[in-house]
Parts: structure tokens; C-alpha cells; sequence
């Protein structure tokens, strides 16, 4: 039978592309799904702010009735005038092992980018840098974090058949907790707070909001960031956005703030207790049982693993050593905790930068993860 292509118009239709990796993926052990009302806000885009900086089109593949395979078309007008390309990406890109059914999803997606005069289609990506990216091209075995998603290991040979080439990969490592600071890690701490005159803050939830931290940080992550592959600086209405969806998730036990003796921000690392064991129990949603093996890791019983969702630190610093003073505060935190291990951000091999840092700890590398593209 030919494989359909739908466009997704209704609620109903929405919530079957959400709902579609889980019959995907329900019998693997490494698939970790997004929650599931948050991933409808995501796609909502008269929720999500990025609707007013953006284009985009749901497709869903259909083959003897039945849906088997989903796609998402984006163009992002921010980064493509940031970036000065005309580049349609595809995102939420999920599929059986089937060439006519990956084929048909990006024929949909090229065609939509052609009607709105896109040269080049890249991906997998998401309406912006917090969204899921890139495909895993190696490290299978081995469960997600909550925020870095898994694919199957036939994702990357479909679209390698289809013509697309490696543009961009990035790597994510696990890195073990020491048994306490290391003293190259004190002391540099110490050295550079003297030297800069820089000292450790932390906030509370309460604190962001009345002081205004979530601005302060994306300000932050914006100038970091802004020079790396295909990053799109974050504009205030998002801004708001993610400070609303991520705050309720965060432990502020484990977010650290360094500021220089101006009170400025200067850099900050995000980390929480990983979620993805007991997201994959509820299977992504929160009813009726999912709250509570979500709260029950968040501050209950947490498991081995950290997220290491953000490290940020100004330009102006960054070869100074300010990351010691960051892990001379987190590492005690997470000794504390009983945590083992934590689990990187997607990294771009070529940030060397934030991978020296990893160095000085006992680490393993974990998961490769590209992105592909082609000219339309």
C-alpha cells in the first residue's frame, strides 16, 4: 500500500502525533518520552511563543491506515536572519523502518519549504535550542536522559539513503562523581574568585522571579551561545516562556550562580536530579500515576544520575577558570545527594572548551548525535 501523508489540523490529530512514539518505541528500554502536556504546549503554537517567530506544518504518515511515521516542518525567521540562510528544518521526526514512509515525511517537508522559498533542509530540529536535536548515529544501548532524546539505530542510514549529509554532531558523555572536590578544583576555585573578585550565589525560585534571574540567565545563555551552530538568541517572549515551563522542574539546590562583585552574572550552571526512569514509569504522563514517581525522584528518592542541562559562562571569563568555581559547589552538592554520575548536555565536538572541562573526571563517552542536511 502507498504511504499517506495528512497535514495535522485538529486537537485529536495533535494529540496522535504526540501520542505516536509511544506505540513506536513502547517495547525499548532506552526511550525516554517528553511529558505529554507539555509536549502539546510545545506543539500548540498559539501556546508556544516561537508561533510568533516561526512557520511550521505537522504531517503524519499513514500506511494501511495506520499512523507510521510523524514529522514536524520549521522555519525558524529568527535564525534564518541571524544565520543568513534560508534553511527549513524537519523535527520531531519519528518512523518505522520503512524508506517509503522517511521519503514521503521529507517530501512533505522540502515541499513546504520550497512554498516558502527555503534552499536547504536540515535537521532533526526543533523550533529552537531547547527542543529535541539531532539524530543518534552511535550509543544504543544505553537509556536517554529526559532531555536528550533516543531514535532507532535505522534513523541515521534513511536519511543518509535520502541524500542528506552530516552538518553538525554533537556528543554527550556520562561523568562520574569523585569521592570528594579535587584540590586542582579548590584551589583554582578559590584563586579565581580572589583574583575577580567573583563569588557563588544561589536563589530560590522565590528570588527568580522577584530579582528577575530568569532574564539574567537567558541574557547569559544568549551571549555564550550565540556564536555556536545554528543557536537562535532567545527573545523575551520565549524567555517567559521557558522560565514559566522549567521553574516548577527544578531543584535550586542544584542551579549555581556566579556573579562578580557588581552583582552581574557572569556564569551559572543548571543541573537537576534526573526524571527520565520516572517519566519512562509513567510513560509521559502525569495522570493517573505519573506525579508521583516524578515527584518521588525530583525530592524523594532520586536516582544515580544528574542532568547537566546548561553550563553558561560570559565570554569575558570563559579560560579563566570560572567552571571550578561552579563544581567546587555543585560536586559537594551532589556527594551529599548519592548521586553517581552525571549526564552531559549535548556537546558539539567541536567545543573543546566544555569538553577539557570534563578531563579532570573520571568520564565515559556515552551517545553521538548528528545533524543532517541537503540543498532543496
Amino acid at each position: 500500500m502507498p504511504v499517506t501523508i495528512k497535514t495535522v489540523e485538529s486537537r485529536k490529530e495533535l494529540k496522535t502525533f504526540v501520542k505516536f512514539p509511544l506505540e513506536l518505541y513502547k517495547d525499548c528500554p532506552y526511550y525516554v518520552p517528553n511529558l505529554f502536556l507539555d509536549e502539546m504546549d510545545t506543539l500548540n503554537m498559539d501556546v508556544n511563543p516561537m508561533g510568533k517567530y516561526s512557520k511550521s506544518r505537522k504531517f503524519l504518515a499513514y500506511k494501511d491506515g495506520k499512523v507510521v511515521g510523524r514529522v514536524i516542518a520549521i522555519i525558524n525567521e529568527l535564525a534564518n536572519r541571524q544565520w543568513n540562510h534560508a534553511e527549513v528544518r524537519f523535527g520531531w521526526m519519528d518512523f518505522i523502518d520503512d524508506r517509503e514512509v522517511s521519503k514521503a515525511l521529507l517530501e512533505a517537508v522540502i515541499a513546504f519549504g520550497k512554498e516558502n522559498g527555503m534552499t536547504q533542509l536540515t535537521g532533526p530540529l526543533g523550533f529552537t535550542d531547547f527542543d529535541n536535536e539531532g539524530c543518534v548515529v552511535e550509543g544504543f544501548d544505553d537509556i536517554s536522559s529526559f532531555m536528550l532524546k533516543y531514535n532507532y539505530p535505522y534513523y541515521g542510514a534513511h536519511f543518509e539513503a535520502l541524500g542528506l549529509t552530516k552538518v553538525n554532531d554533537w556528543l554527550e558523555y556520562r561523568i562520574y562523581v569523585p569521592e570528594q572536590v579535587p584540590d586542582k578544583v579548590v584551589r583554582a576555585a578559590n584563586l579565581v574568585a580572589e583574583r575577580y573578585q567573583l563569588h557563588v550565589r544561589k536563589v530560590t525560585k522565590k528570588e527568580v522571579i522577584s530579582e528577575d534571574y530568569g532574564h539574567k540567565l537567558f541574557d547569559l545563555v544568549n551571549l555564550t551561545y550565540q556564536n555556536l551552530f545554528d543557536f537562535m538568541v532567545f527573545p523575551p517572549e520565549v524567555v517567559d516562556y521557558y522560565i514559566k515551563t522549567f521553574l516548577g522542574i527544578l531543584n535550586m539546590k542544584y542551579v549555581t550562580l556566579v556573579e562578580d562583585a557588581n552583582g552581574k552574572l557572569v556564569a551559572l550552571a543548571l543541573t537537576m536530579p534526573s526524571i527520565a526512569r520516572a517519566v519512562k514509569k509513567g510513560n509521559g504522563y502525569l495522570f493517573p500515576f505519573g506525579w508521583y514517581h516524578l515527584l518521588k525522584s525530583m525530592y524523594l528518592k532520586h536516582e544515580e544520575a544528574l542532568e547537566l542541562m546548561l553550563i553558561a559562562v560570559d565570554p569575558e571569563y570563559q579560560n579563566r577558570g570560572v567552571h571550578a568555581m561552579l563544581f567546587n559547589e555543585i560536586i559537594p552538592n551532589l556527594i551529599e545527594g548519592g548521586f553517581k554520575y552525571g549526564e552531559s548536555n549535548a556537546e558539539m565536538e567541536t567545543n573543546t572548551k566544555v569538553q577539557n572541562i570534563w578531563n579532570m573526571y573520571q568520564k565515559e563517552f556515552k551517545r553521538r548525535r548528528r545533524v543532517f542536511t541537503k540543498e532543496i
